[in-house]
């Protein structure tokens, strides 16, 4: 019996030994990753966006216009117009933007109304980023050109 208490005790030592060294350690790396990601989801933003291609546009085709023959026959111009006439129609209450975006977007994202969800720095092309990282949320975007084409953009979060 007194040998297995003493097998029992040292045991129960070593256990404790390797808790009360390994534990700390643990603690400290949850905590480093838990501001890590919240440093993280501090600078990122979220945003919708529409997007008009046209015959500039570095892909032709998009979900609505798989073979691109609309897209390859519109001009920069004629994009700038379409999207003027959109965001005025948004700016004015008279449509709102993630139905727009469902209805006329030339991005994949007009499924979820525009929606693009978060993203950080170096994520999206340049003049979109700084465009979006510019904005105050709820704060719809002038053209902002990128190659993609021509889009507004609505800072969300």
């Amino acid at each position: 019996m007194n040998e297995d208490l003493r097998i029992h005790r040292s045991f129960t030592q070593s256990i404790y030994s390797k808790l009360v060294t390994s534990f700390p350690l643990f603690v400290f790396s949850l905590l480093k990753t838990a501001k890590m990601s919240s440093s993280t989801a501090a600078n990122q933003v979220r945003a919708s966006h529409i997007l008009i291609k046209h015959q500039g546009s570095r892909r032709k085709a998009s979900w609505k216009d798989p073979e691109g023959r609309v897209i390859s026959t519109t001009t920069r111009d004629a994009a700038v117009s379409q999207l003027k006439l959109l965001r005025d129609d948004i700016v004015s209450n008279k449509a709102k933007f993630d139905e727009v975006a469902s209805r006329y977007s030339d991005c994949s994202s007009a499924k979820r109304g525009g929606d693009l969800g978060p993203f950080g720095r170096g994520q999206m092309q340049k003049p979109f980023e700084d465009a979006t990282y510019n904005l105050n949320i709820g704060e719809i975007s002038d053209i902002v050109d990128t190659d993609s084409g021509v889009h507004i953009i609505m800072r969300t979060g």
